[in-house]
């Protein structure tokens, strides 16, 4: 069980190394939060955060970095639910009806746009149909994380793959859930160094669909799953809707 002050520092470090990818250290934290805590016993509390294994140091001199249980202990007891603002959501809607009167397909939409509001790769698609999108490989690889070549050349691989692989995502989801795999919880193993979103979805025809984010451990949790449970509405018959109104009000 962590303190408050555990809880707050482990956020805090969660936070500034998804904004700059770079391990945390005391006396970066005691300078920028207002802890009122002098760097040596910021410095204790995370060599304590370390023992427990929600910290790692991967060098000896360098700041910490969260592990998968850290971010998973962040996700699960500290993370704040966040929900899109009535002006991002406008505009989603707006994004996905102007496309859709370019007959579009909803699918390949729904991946473009999500891709561009997460900074992550997005996946969408239809599992009866066998239909699949995907945008975001450039961003996803441009992320120093998958500068080494093998992890670049096995997660392009990988994703290559991802319509042969749904199967191993949909025995893991229930229905209406948005499900987080953090690193090794990932089903797909080849991707354990990457973070994934994922919930199911049916269209307003009952036919079966699948969203996805997949991103660097440190992705945006908390604004990736208010994304996705956005889209997942949009995607599940709310578009349609959207579209009578939007026809009745201009006749």
């Amino acid at each position: 069980m962590l303190t408050d002050r555990q809880k707050n520092l482990l956020s805090v470090v969660v936070k500034e190394y998804t904004e700059t990818a770079v391990p945390v250290g005391s006396k970066h934290i005691a300078k920028e939060y207002g802890f009122d805590l002098s760097s040596a016993t910021i410095r204790a509390e995370m060599n304590e955060l370390e023992d427990m294994g929600y910290l790692f140091q991967p060098h000896t001199s360098a700041g910490r970095i969260p592990t998968d249980k850290g971010y998973r202990y962040f996700v699960e007891e500290i993370m704040p639910d966040k929900k899109l603002s009535k002006a991002e959501q406008k505009k989603l809607q707006a994004e996905l009806l102007k496309l859709k009167a370019k007959n579009t397909r909803l699918e390949r939409t729904a991946a473009k746009l999500l891709s561009g509001l997460s900074g992550n790769l997005a996946i969408s698609g239809v599992i009866g149909k066998d239909e699949f999108y995907d945008f975001g490989m450039r961003e996803l690889l441009d992320e120093p994380e998958f500068q080494e070549m093998d992890d670049l050349c096995r997660l392009a691989e990988t994703l290559d793959y991802i319509d042969e692989r749904v199967d191993q995502l949909l025995v893991k989801l229930k229905d209406n859930e948005v499900k987080i795999f953090i690193g090794k919880e990932n089903p797909i193993k080849e991707i354990s160094n990457c973070s994934m979103m994922v919930t199911p979805y049916k269209t307003a025809s009952g036919e079966k669909g699948i969203l996805a984010l997949i991103g660097p451990k440190r992705m945006k949790y908390a604004r990736n799953k208010s994304l996705i449970e956005y889209m997942k509405r949009l995607m599940g018959g709310t578009l349609v809707l959207l579209i009578v109104s939007s026809i009745l009000y201009k006749v």
